[in-house]
């Protein structure tokens, strides 16, 4: 009743835009969108403006795809736009290069990334170092994508992180997309990128719904590739993470503000241009960073952060040592207790931020 009085207060326009919404099906400003179905509108708006973008991959057509992100593509755009293709990352993958090269636009799906080690050659001698080598006259706009990082019960051949193998590598540009909002804006600006672009989704995100504002359901709507998103303002620590780790971060940030600790949460999106200045800017106001990702320690994606800061301004305003937050240096395991333990929980998170703060 009192959400009435103010709106019967506020006039009759008001009103009258509240009757409309109701009987006239007017959308509303903002919308929950699994992340699944912002990637699913991506790929179709790109398809529809652009005639050159087309889908391949193991059942993205009939099928609807194996996590359903292609779903309905194939029955609107057919055989030729959306293609399956045998069992062979080194044999699709190789034709979807030569497809950019020729000039068309292919998105390469990967069941998993884990099946992309087939088709690595494809990847890094093909698609990366093609521009270069060919003194900028070759471009290779590619997408290769699909679900990345440990999911739940699929063991070691099935679980791991490629941020920093494919970030490794010169050439390629990778993303790593956290919401929905990220899968839309960052899918489109990847599609129409002229780089090879290694786009790194998660399985267990693709059914998690997140609100997308009226703005990011434009067809017009980009994410510039290289620029990461402050989640959370914060003071006191600084905790960098991408894809699935933004949400235990957040997670760890509500509990920890409980106790008068307030982190700031940078969502990276981008490994590789990788966003330093945000991270820079937010560690010379907190005076602390955590980084935290789900692959392995040695090599990772935190270590290049935790030595890019060491390099430059910001490490003068550390008042503790920058730390990481991993999952465990062994394969993956299969069992649920012991997979648990091999990947960074909320709990790991709050212990690390309350030692680095020494509370």
């Amino acid at each position: 009743m009192a959400s009435l009085r103010l709106l019967l207060r506020s006039g009759k326009n008001a009103v009258a835009a509240v009757l409309r919404r109701e009987f006239h099906g007017t959308p509303p400003a903002a919308v929950q969108v699994t992340v699944r179905d912002a990637l699913n509108q991506a790929l179709d708006e790109e398809m529809e403006r652009d005639e050159r973008v087309f889908l391949l991959g193991e059942e993205v057509a009939q099928y609807d795809g194996a996590y359903k992100v292609s779903r309905g593509l194939w029955k609107k755009y057919g055989d030729k736009r959306i293609m399956d293709t045998p069992i062979t990352e080194m044999g699709f993958a190789g034709i979807a290069v030569g497809a950019a090269m020729a000039g068309l636009r292919p998105i390469c799906e990967f069941m998993t990334f884990n099946f992309s080690m087939q088709a690595i050659d494809q990847v890094i001698n093909s698609a990366a170092k093609t521009y270069y080598m060919s003194a900028g006259l070759q471009p290779v706009p590619i997408v290769f994508r699909g679900p990345n990082g440990a999911s739940a019960g699929v063991a070691a051949q099935h679980s791991q992180c490629f941020a920093a193998w494919y970030g490794h590598c010169p050439g390629l540009k990778v993303v790593s997309p956290w919401n929905a909002e990220d899968a839309r804006g960052l899918l489109k600006s990847a599609i129409r990128d002229d780089n090879p672009v290694v786009f790194l989704e998660n399985e267990l995100m693709y059914g998690v719904p997140f609100e997308m504002s009226e703005e990011s359901q434009s067809k017009d709507f980009l994410i510039p590739i290289g620029k990461a998103k402050i989640e959370r303002q914060g003071s006191h620590v600084t905790l960098v993470s991408h894809s699935r780790m933004v949400s235990l971060c957040l997670d760890a940030a509500v509990v920890l503000a409980k106790e008068g600790i307030e982190c700031e949460v940078i969502n990276l999106r981008s490994i590789r241009p990788m966003d330093t200045e945000a991270i820079e800017t937010s560690v010379m106001k907190t005076n602390h960073l955590i980084t935290v990702e789900g692959g392995w320690p040695h090599f990772g994606v935190g270590a290049e952060i935790l030595a890019e800061i060491m390099e430059g301004p910001a490490f003068n305003f550390l008042d503790a040592p920058a730390v990481r937050v991993t999952g465990v240096d062994i394969p993956m395991p299969y069992a649920k207790i012991l997979e648990d333990n091999s990947v960074p929980q909320i709990k790991d998170i709050i212990y690390t931020v309350k030692k680095t703060l020494n509370v």
